[in-house]
């Protein structure tokens, strides 16, 4: 059967969920984009591509009370079903209740573990070894809606980073989670469980406060923190002057490093050394200061660090 859908989302995950919704016959009455902002955005471009209504707002609400003219504009297009790919708008009740079939969200967690907008960082910073892909109906807080469909069985390696994670593994499998939900909705077989609250965990977002390297930590957890932070915000530790060296392309290195954590200890096959607690951290790329990001040796080589220096 065809639904009326409205789509809310940004990016190519989205457009990529609209049109995998597109070719399974449904309708989409308007799909919802962030305001231009000079950078095309893949999914507002495959609408206005495909002639399709384009709907571009910063937001819904205005002093946390719906704006009445987006609602009102909203109904009209008498959607029966929201789907959310990827959205960082807050909607309003107004529009998630609205349609006869609800609304469905997409997140890149094993719901109700790692709530929040930064997801997928935290589970590598923490140490999760496991995780999968939730399609819900949003509720009154942050991720907290009955669960729709969850795949789960994905692993997290120790090599993976943030952008690995996401695009190798979640973001196709949230498309297939997305379209599967939407066809549960369609057919009737959708039997959405609540959330369990006493298993909830909620992370905040990834700032630079997180991203400041501790050297008192292990190595392996060090690691985690450059990998999670890779490759927004970039994780980072300090020169003796105050200067920022962050740092990406992140791998644990087993043995003691034989130095004081934070020690630059040269190249090996390319990747700059760093001692840290318990082992070693191997870095492939780096931006010092305000510079470009680049490969370790070449920036050794430029003089942007030497040997023996110790970040902080």
């Amino acid at each position: 059967m065809s639904r009326r859908i409205a789509l809310f989302g940004q990016a190519a995950f989205a457009r990529d969920v609209l049109v995998r919704l597109l070719d399974a016959g449904h309708e989409i009455v308007a799909v919802y984009a962030p305001p231009s902002s000079g950078k095309p955005d893949p999914l507002a471009e495959e609408a206005e591509k495909r002639g399709l209504r384009a709907l571009r707002y910063k937001a819904f609400r205005r002093q946390g009370v719906a704006i009445p003219e987006r609602v009102a504009e909203y109904r009209a297009l008498g959607a029966e079903l929201n789907v959310m790919p990827y959205t960082t708008v807050i909607l309003p009740p107004e529009i998630v209740e609205a349609p006869v079939l609800g609304s469905l969200c997409f997140h890149p967690s094993l719901l109700p573990r790692f709530r929040g907008g930064a997801a997928i960082p935290w589970q590598i910073i923490l140490g999760e070894r496991e995780t999968g892909v939730t399609v819900f109906v949003p509720g009154a807080g942050v991720d907290t809606g009955p669960i729709v469909i969850q795949k789960r069985g994905v692993a997290i390696e120790d090599t993976d980073t943030a952008a690995s994670l996401y695009f190798s593994k979640l973001y196709p499998l949230g498309v297939e989670a997305l379209l599967d939900a939407v066809a549960k909705v369609d057919d009737g077989s959708a039997r959405p469980e609540p959330q369990d609250d006493a298993r909830a965990t909620f992370q905040g977002l990834v700032t630079d406060e997180v991203a400041r390297v501790d050297w008192g930590r292990s190595a392996v957890e060090i690691d985690r923190l450059l990998r999670g932070c890779d490759p927004s915000p970039g994780a980072f530790a300090l020169r003796a002057r105050g200067e920022r060296v962050r740092l990406f392309d992140a791998r644990f290195v087993a043995g003691e490093a034989g130095a004081e954590p934070g020690t630059v200890m040269g190249l090996e096959e390319g990747r700059l050394l760093l001692a840290a607690r318990g082992g070693r951290v191997s870095i492939g790329k780096l931006r010092v200061g305000e510079g470009a990001k680049d490969a370790s040796a070449a920036v050794i080589a430029g003089g942007g660090l030497e040997a023996g220096e110790r970040l902080r």
